[in-house]
């Protein structure tokens, strides 16, 4: 596989190989002593500890766990400022580009974090200062990497919330599927479902916008073709790369919105912190239901774009289905740990995240109530 470079609209080297790039990008932009935000599963790997040693003047910040949450941002603060750090380079999953976003930002920017939350009356405004930021995605699954937003939880109520901002948009991506390769299955799966939730919400959410739209497909046709491949064959490189490029077009057009999937998501990673992208393979084909009325012709579409004779609403949801049983994602909540007596906590959190305000149609708690029923079902 070749290394391609594109814009759209970070500069994005893809392939194989690309994170070779990353010492010498770092020497042409000016970037001496660069903080590495990372988790600490990615530290531990003998391939991050090989290419670690060529990031000269480099320091690793690995103090990222499970969720992403604002005392990780604070730690990873604190590291930046004893590094006398001049930059910021996020490797690792979603929770680690984020809180390198986050870390990026109030490296250069006073106050407490949650004073750049996004659409809060009386918010600071995040200026260019931020810290110049390389991203590495190790996952296919969030497309943080090409995101203009982190979202991180806060530690006490573990609500998630949004710092958004073009600034916060990493200057450089260097995508390269050998970075994913022998990832878990489960991991795989969850990551790739959450990058497929990504794309068809896009599609499914309201307003025009063809941009997104033209791009959601197509990232929905290359999970199609890729995700049950790389979670059966973990070394498929071909298939890495397909599903790191769909999780890359999920992010680029979720600018248009999401919808009820994510809200039901958000909720059970709030109550039980659930992996993310797990929450949202389990809830997809049951929350999506709803919506079906709302918008059959472009379930019809969708359902043709992966390929599917039955090209109908409810064809595309049990291709949703089957796909989960194919690659070992949980049919519904009962085949996890949540207990369904949270099920009207569980409509609360939906019913106040703000995903849902994008959705074709507009839900109500008993909307949520009745989703959260068939998944308990």
């Amino acid at each position: 596989m070749t290394i391609s470079t594109f814009s759209f609209p970070t500069t994005i080297h893809f392939g194989s190989g690309s994170s070779s790039l990353v010492a010498g990008h770092l020497t042409s932009i000016g970037v001496e002593r660069p903080l590495v935000v990372t988790d600490a599963g990615v530290a531990a790997t003998p391939w991050f500890v090989e290419w670690a040693a060529t990031i000269n003047g480099g320091t690793v910040f690995s103090g990222v766990t499970g969720n992403p949450t604002a005392s990780q941002v604070r730690a990873g603060v604190d590291a930046y400022a004893a590094a006398g750090a001049d930059g910021v380079v996020g490797i690792g999953g979603g929770a680690a580009l984020d809180v390198a976003k986050a870390v990026a930002l109030m490296a250069t920017h006073p106050g407490e974090l949650w004073d750049y939350e996004d659409e809060v009356r009386d918010a600071r405004p995040i200026t260019d200062a931020v810290a110049p930021l390389l991203a590495l995605p190790t996952t296919a699954g969030t497309g943080s990497e090409v995101g203009r937003s982190a979202v991180i939880a806060d530690d006490t109520t573990h609500v998630k919330r949004i710092v958004f901002s073009p600034h916060l948009l990493p200057r450089v991506v260097f995508a390269d599927p050998e970075l994913t390769l022998g990832l878990p299955p489960a991991i795989t799966a969850a990551t790739g479902m959450d990058a497929l939730t990504h794309n068809v919400e896009a599609y499914l959410a309201r307003g025009y916008h063809p941009i997104c739209d033209g791009i959601a497909l197509e990232g929905l046709r290359l999970a199609h073709d890729h995700l049950a491949v790389a979670v059966a064959e973990p070394l498929d490189v071909h298939a890495r790369a397909g599903m790191l490029m769909s999780s890359m077009m999920g992010a680029i057009a979720f600018q248009k919105g999401l919808g009820v999937v994510h809200s039901t998501a958000h909720a059970l990673g709030t109550l039980v912190d659930l992996h993310h992208g797990l929450a949202n393979a389990v809830m997809i084909d049951h929350a999506l239901e709803v919506n079906v009325e709302a918008v059959p012709e472009r379930f019809a579409t969708m359902a043709a774009t992966v390929g599917l004779v039955d090209a109908t609403p409810e064809g595309f949801l049990r291709w949703l289905a089957d796909l989960k049983a194919e690659i070992g994602i949980p049919r519904s909540l009962l085949d996890t740990e949540i207990d369904p007596a949270e099920t009207e906590h569980l409509v609360n959190l939906s019913f106040q995240d703000t995903c849902h305000l994008n959705n074709p149609v507009a839900v109500t708690p008993a909307d949520f109530d009745a989703i959260f029923a068939r998944a308990f079902a």
